[in-house]
């Protein structure tokens, strides 16, 4: 059997196992914190990322379909947590579209009160990066590119960076939005494009 890059003797002899450790523990961190907040309000985590996604995209991201994919669940827990936020009055849903079995989910006005108290849950981690800018910059740098890799791996479902819209390019070795017209410095690329359109 290989050794986990969980073991610290591996880790030790290996930078990129010390790497993924790392990512672990930040991932345990977040999820910690959005326990914490969940259990103050009564909601489930999956509640609280919910309301805060619809919050800030588009409606053709706020669908049972789309939202499965996002957060890498089943559509039927997905519709279960729609289920519990509309009883709540939290979330409404809109059946205006073609398909009438499908349907867009909205903010009720009681909804937008609760996404001001749940979305501040992670900023006890922004607080600690008390780096560089940039060391800053070199880890953001470092992020979206493992992000689109693990997108084109098959093991995030869904992402919106800059590196896998049709509207990127590398023009003598510099990133280039063709939307905005305009060179982009390593800052400037997005992990949550809201013009992002898919490269064919």
């Amino acid at each position: 059997m290989d050794t986990s890059i969980f073991d610290p003797n591996r880790q030790n002899e290996d930078l990129s196992g010390k790497v993924i450790a790392g990512l672990e523990r930040i991932s345990e961190a977040f999820k910690v914190l959005l326990w914490d907040k969940a259990k103050q309000l009564g909601l489930s985590p999956i509640q609280i990322q919910l309301l805060i996604f619809i919050a800030y995209h588009k409606a053709p991201f706020c669908n049972v379909s789309h939202l499965a994919k996002e957060f890498n669940v089943t559509k039927p827990t997905i519709s279960d947590a729609v289920r519990v936020l509309q009883k709540k009055k939290l979330v409404e849903k809109d059946f205006s579209g073609r398909d009438s079995r499908s349907y867009t989910i909205f903010l009720s006005d009681a909804g937008k009160d609760m996404v001001k108290r749940t979305e501040n849950f992670a900023d006890p981690m922004r607080d600690q990066f008390q780096i560089a800018p940039e060391e800053l910059q070199n880890l953001f740098g470092t992020l979206s590119k493992f992000i689109y890799q693990l997108n084109k791996a098959g093991i995030l479902n869904v992402q919106r960076t800059c590196y896998g819209c049709k509207f990127y390019d590398k023009k003598s070795k510099t990133d280039y939005c063709n939307l905005l017209q305009k060179e982009l410095q390593p800052s400037d690329i997005r992990i949550d494009c809201p013009e992002y359109s898919e490269k064919e």
